[in-house]
């Protein structure tokens, strides 16, 4: 049986070890800390100040029918968009239910990753536990990377910031808001944790100013009727050009917010960027709790003075400017400019065994990055056991150069913009690796009903298990009831809905009073 190493116990990790499980092998996965869940996990300062950590107002972007794993739905009862409470809850469940638990060791740190010297094609994965001074050498099959991109803050430079008084963090380092209390902040950036930043901080703070060089699209949570906004996003749009569900974008966006009015509105269109999502943010501009400024020109003593000229005074800066990330474990595998070269985000052709090396989760999707980081482990433990072939290196390369080709003609040049991709056609392109993409040809000839949910309906990550390898026998049931699982949590109180009252009798008389009133123009 083969032997799987496995960096890191969040999402990615956890599904990587269910993978592993699913094709027969063996996993151990080293987790850092001491917990499952990664970035999700909440914590306050401890003993691993350099593991990335949600805000503890946290509540993810994607709702739960959007980001659930592809074998196991959520809860009826949890809310759409859960708390980090709530997500971390879930992967503990995930865990529990798949025996993925016992696999994970924990308080263990990896030092180093290296090809193993016998030409196995093995690999040499020296860890080292909190508990034991002296390190340990095992010897692995294969690795999966599981690590994720929040790992370093980028901080970038401003002028005279060293000679700014107040206090300056990373959003890294951001838990609550307590010690913002009637003063003013500064918050630079745009993004998603910019935004959570600058609610959670101005609802205690005298003034937040949130400094922008380029503005964003605002999405929301609450779609139209209340229910969740993700959902309307089905595979049918993958069929339109970009340009026209831009444009389609633009104006929802627009007649939910006008981005004009509230200063937000960047030059790029809406699929050229990460969104940010936020539903508080306009209630705080609105209210003038958060005030939008433009770039920065240069920072004094107290102050922070804008690229307009306007200057105000601050108490403390929070940068939420986004991460650098490196393997500092694996030095082959090279970071450049916060890029790495990865066939389909997941093997590198630039390292020996590229086929017993898969990077998972290294992503940042338009979407979540569960369902990402699932198809991305089913497809590399299949390369592992040899029932799935990756191509030549060079094919490998130009494959990679096209898509970075096509990823800098969409996206604005940002920190945020070097690992995205679109869920759905990502997923499609790897589930086709796999052999789990839906037949839809043949569903539309077999199965009417379920073609429609599939094309119309909200993309649902329980597609992947219709057929082919993974195969799960509840797949059609977690689509067709999907909706059940989105309407429970509303019913916290029993609403009388009143009958409606037919409509025909009124457009009967509306048609007689047209008739009249044209037969008297005539005899006018």
């Amino acid at each position: 049986m083969s032997r799987i190493a496995i960096i890191g116990a969040g999402a990615s990790g956890l599904t990587s070890v269910k993978a592993c499980l699913e094709e027969g092998l063996e996993p151990t996965c080293f987790e850092k800390s001491n917990a499952i869940g990664g970035l999700w996990r909440y914590r306050e300062m401890d003993n691993f100040p350099d593991l990335a950590s949600v805000f503890k107002s946290t509540v993810i972007n994607s709702s739960k029918e959007t980001m659930a794993f592809s074998d196991f739905p959520p809860p009826r009862e949890f809310p759409n968009y859960m708390h980090n409470s709530l997500l971390y809850k879930y992967l503990t469940m995930y865990a529990e239910n798949f025996g993925v638990l016992d696999h994970i060791r924990f308080n263990t740190s990896v030092v180093s990753v290296t090809e193993d010297q016998s030409g196995s094609g093995r690999w040499r994965v020296r860890v080292k536990s909190e508990t034991n001074e002296e390190e340990e050498t095992h010897i692995f099959d294969a690795v999966m990377v599981c690590i994720g991109h929040h790992a370093m803050p980028h901080r970038p430079t401003f002028e005279g910031l060293d000679e700014f008084q107040g206090e300056t963090i990373h959003t890294h380092d951001y838990k609550t808001p307590g010690k913002y209390e009637d003063k003013k902040v500064l918050v630079i950036g745009i993004g998603n944790s910019a935004g959570d930043a600058a609610v959670d901080v101005s609802r205690i703070a005298s003034k937040v100013y949130m400094s922008t060089r380029r503005g964003a699209w605002l999405w929301r949570r609450v779609g139209e009727g209340g229910v969740p906004g993700d959902l309307q996003f089905s595979r049918v749009l993958t069929f339109l050009p970009d340009g026209m569900v831009d444009r389609i974008l633009e104006k929802n966006l627009q007649k939910t917010l006008d981005h004009n009015l509230y200063g937000l509105r960047p030059n790029h269109k809406p699929l050229s960027a990460h969104p940010t999502v936020n539903d508080d943010l306009p209630n705080q501009i609105i209210n003038g709790r958060v005030v939008i400024k433009p770039n920065i020109k240069r920072f004094s003593a107290k102050s922070v003075k804008f690229e307009d000229g306007s200057e105000e005074e601050v108490d403390a800066v929070i940068l939420a400017t986004g991460y650098v990330f490196k393997f500092p474990f694996l030095p082959d595998l090279k970071v450049e400019k916060n890029e790495v070269s990865l066939y389909k985000n997941v093997f590198s052709p630039y390292i020996g065994h590229a086929s017993s090396m898969a990077i998972i989760g290294l992503v940042q999707p338009v979407g979540s990055t569960i369902p990402i980081a699932e198809m991305q482990s089913r497809w590399a433990v299949r390369v592992f056991k040899g029932l799935t072939n990756l191509p030549s290196k060079e094919e490998m390369i130009r494959d990679i150069t096209l898509k970075k080709q096509s990823l800098s003609k969409r996206y604005v040049t940002s920190q945020r913009h070097t690992i995205q991709v679109d869920v759905l056609p990502y997923l499609d392109d790897v589930a086709m690796e796999i052999g789990v993409k839906p037949d839809l040809m043949g569903t539309f000839k077999r199965d009417f009903k379920l073609w429609v949910k599939l094309m119309f309906g909200p993309s649902l990550n329980y597609q992947y298990r219709l057929s082919g390898p993974g195969k799960w026998d509840g797949a059609r049931k977690a689509i067709e009831t999907y909706w059940e699982r989105v309407e429970a949590p509303f019913h916290t109180r029993k609403v009388d809905v009143p009958k409606n009252k037919s409509v025909l009798p009124q457009i009967l008389l509306i048609s007689v009073l047209i008739l009249l009133l044209a037969y008297w123009m005539l005899d006018w």
